[in-house]
């Protein structure tokens, strides 16, 4: 028997390690020799903190366990193997529904294996590819394998991963790089966060495999410094697998030899570009630069450089493995595979999810989402992130693939899924994601730098009641000459929720701006409390919880708000018992 505690950076923040503490001292108390273990993230992050019992062949998985459950656990499951059907979400021969349609290939051991023992990797199939390449395959043969799997890069553009393994393979010179872009920073995207927490060694096995079909024998992972569990399991992964004989010098006593070195991001935007990346690894300010030359024919230090994101380099141990043949089987005619989501907002079962390409939007959200929280209308979905777009709902059945979700106007990008509600502006999410781009904008380019920020502008003057009848055209004229005169790719999609909300939301602005109304009812500026008399029973309960004293009233009788003294908090409307408080 073994205990497992989910430790990703959802279970440490739920309480997972009071949760570790408690079951080692009930053991300990009991004079039970039973190994518990950290785990890496399985995607139930609603349920954390999320501890099984493994039982041989059988998992149980109990979902938000507190410390005071702990000695129930163990007194009835582990002491007298009868599991508390009552805390159990999830078990082997019985998975929860949000994991049953669901296909792991770069989640396959997150949340099942301990990240920080490389052993359990390895009885799990690790480094099994890696041998299969050193010992038996050309580096032509690997990079054929990984034309055939059809393997686009899951950082967002989705360009074949092969050709630009064959770029840098064919390129000249003697020294070549491979790096790892983990720079994940889309607001509400952790994908390759939990992947790197709870998977590292299948990272650091596809890099190597990468370095083998190109020629490198140096690798960068560019991580973040706000990932510091990431960085704490990476770090003991690479010395792990240095001293196994997996990185380093002539590994697997072959002729081949590749390590590995981590570089620590400060967490700018724009460094998530490959060419501001390797400007931010040499040393020097995380800014882009123009195209050709590619990284594939220099790159880092001007050397060839092969440059993928986490969850691709996470796919090809399993392609070597299995065979390309197997990856292409999934998915779609031109989106090959699997795709890995972080699905959050207005959302019951929010966290991470896997799965073939092609599969629709209603299906990730209703299926394995649960559906929308409070059981409220859908009404849209942003992906790619501050780069991406707002879906609206009646295009909610869109497969999930490249060609279709960049046809919406949105783009897959490396994986974020924000689902949104009835309750939500489509104005104040646009202002919220050019916000956010116009403060991670490197400067360099006029059109993003002054672009931008005229955009944010005229999206502050909407949402604070001041829109004029001409800022919608303005605003459209101004998206476009961002789009077309940035340099990197921060610029030319920045402006991409503010085109996607115009073009399927427009009654929205016309509502901010000529009715002076919102209608989602979340622009501070466009909304006022009041109070229906008919409701108010005088309680005067609204009165004492309001914090600018807005509200008067006699007992018994109907209150009122006073409007100059209301600063729109909504604490009348959460404390009061009858619904009396109306928002209009």
């Amino acid at each position: 028997m073994k205990i497992r505690v989910g430790l990703g950076s959802c279970g440490m923040a739920a309480g997972g390690n009071k949760v570790m503490e408690c079951i080692q001292q009930e053991l300990r108390s009991r004079n039970l020799d039973i190994p518990v273990e950290p785990t890496g993230c399985i995607g139930l992050c609603f349920f954390e903190p999320l501890v099984d019992v493994i039982d041989g062949d059988d998992v149980y998985t109990y979902g938000n366990v507190t410390p005071e459950m702990i000695p129930k656990i163990i007194e009835s499951h582990v002491i007298g193997k009868k599991p508390l059907d009552e805390f159990i979400v999830s078990t082997s021969f019985e998975p929860y529904p949000m994991l049953k349609s669901q296909v792991r290939i770069a989640l396959k051991n997150c949340g099942r294996i301990n990240p920080e023992d490389i052993d359990d990797y390895i009885k799990n199939g690790g480094y099994e590819a890696l041998k299969k390449v050193l010992t038996s395959m050309t580096p032509e043969e690997v990079i054929e394998e990984i034309k055939i799997s059809g393997l686009r890069g899951r950082g967002g553009a989705g360009f074949p991963t092969w050709f630009k393994w064959d770029a840098a393979r064919k390129a000249s010179g003697d020294i070549k790089y491979v790096v790892c872009n983990a720079d994940e920073g889309d607001p509400g995207a952790f994908m390759d966060r939990s992947i790197l927490e709870g998977d590292p060694h299948a990272v650091l096995e596809g890099m190597t495999i990468a370095a083998y079909a190109i020629g490198a024998k140096e690798g960068y992972i560019y991580v973040r410094a706000e990932y510091p569990l990431a960085i704490k399991r990476l770090e003991i992964a690479i010395e792990q697998a240095r001293n196994r004989n997996l990185l380093g010098n002539n590994i697997l006593n072959t002729n081949f030899s590749f390590d590995i070195k981590l570089k620590k991001g400060a967490g700018a935007f724009v460094c998530g570009e490959e060419t501001a990346l390797i400007a931010s690894i040499e040393g020097e300010r995380g800014m882009p630069r123009l195209k050709p030359p590619f990284p594939a024919q220099s790159g880092l230090w001007g050397r060839p450089t092969n440059i993928n994101n986490v969850e691709t380099y996470a796919n090809v141990p399993w392609i070597i493995t299995n065979g390309g043949k197997a990856f292409a089987s999934l998915g779609t005619e031109k989106s090959k595979g699997t795709k890995v989501f972080a699905v959050a907002g207005k959302i019951k079962r929010g966290g991470l999810v896997e799965v073939p390409m092609g599969m629709s939007l209603r299906e990730v959200i209703y299926n394995i989402g649960g559906g929308i929280k409070d059981d409220k209308a859908f009404k849209a979905v942003q992906m790619g992130g501050p780069s991406g777009g707002c879906i609206p709902a009646d295009l909610i059945d869109t497969p999930v693939d490249y060609e279709s979700i960049t046809k919406t106007g949105a783009i897959m990008g490396s994986g974020g899924m924000i689902v949104m509600d009835e309750t939500t502006c489509m104005v104040d999410i646009a202002r919220f994601f050019l916000e956010f781009t116009c403060k991670e904008s490197c400067g360099k380019c006029t059109y993003c730098r002054v672009g931008t920020r005229r955009m944010l502008e005229i999206l502050d003057r909407i949402c604070n009641g001041e829109g004029r009848d001409d800022d919608l055209e303005l605003l459209e004229e101004l998206a476009v000459s961002v789009k077309d005169g940035s340099l990197c790719g921060l610029g030319q999609t920045a402006p991409n929720p503010v085109l996607t909300t115009l073009r399927y939301f427009k009654d929205e602005y016309i509502a901010h701006i000529r009715d002076k109304k919102c209608p989602a009812k979340q622009c501070k500026a466009l909304i006022t409390y009041s109070i229906l008399p008919e409701k108010c029973t005088g309680c005067g309960l609204c009165a004492r919880k309001c914090p600018t004293k807005a509200i008067t009233g006699e007992r018994l009788k109907p209150h009122v708000i006073d409007q100059s003294k209301c600063t729109k908090c909504g604490t009348c409307m959460n404390v009061c018992r009858f619904g009396a408080v109306n928002v209009e």
